[in-house]
């Protein structure tokens, strides 16, 4: 089981919440969970004018393992205007449209504002025996 919680801050210090949501899906083959903008298309989704996060910004994606791997998903632009990275202890980018293994069974994707203080932190927890 893969559960997630979604925090977007803003301001100083991540002082301002504005939003916490949470989703989750069982380890199974091919299961997906989606962050980003759009909300007919994401489980987790960002406030609508934050433009730094794309309609469709990551997949959390169950391999046929059943470990799960987080994309960045290429959007409409050549180069973003967010940053991410994955942070278990040990903080690695994220390339524009590049893939990870989520490296244990628990941390955070960071999705940062290149232009501002706004940024949008997935937490993850992998449970009930299945694989990171």
């Amino acid at each position: 089981m893969l559960d997630l919680n979604m925090a977007s801050t803003s301001g100083a210090d991540d002082a301002a919440t504005v939003a916490m949501l949470m989703a989750s899906s069982p380890s199974r083959p091919g299961a997906t969970l989606a962050v980003g903008r759009d909300a007919s298309r994401c489980h987790l989704v960002t406030p609508a004018d934050w433009l730094f996060v794309s309609r469709t910004h990551l997949e959390f994606r169950c391999d046929d393992s059943g470990a799960w791997q987080v994309t960045w998903i290429r959007g409409s632009q050549d180069a973003p205007v967010a940053e991410v990275f994955v942070d278990n202890g040990e903080r690695r980018p994220l390339p524009y449209g590049g893939t990870l293994a989520l490296p244990g069974p628990s941390g955070e994707v960071v999705i940062a504002d290149r232009g501002g203080r706004r940024r949008v932190t997935v937490g993850w927890f992998v449970s009930g025996g299945d694989r990171s």
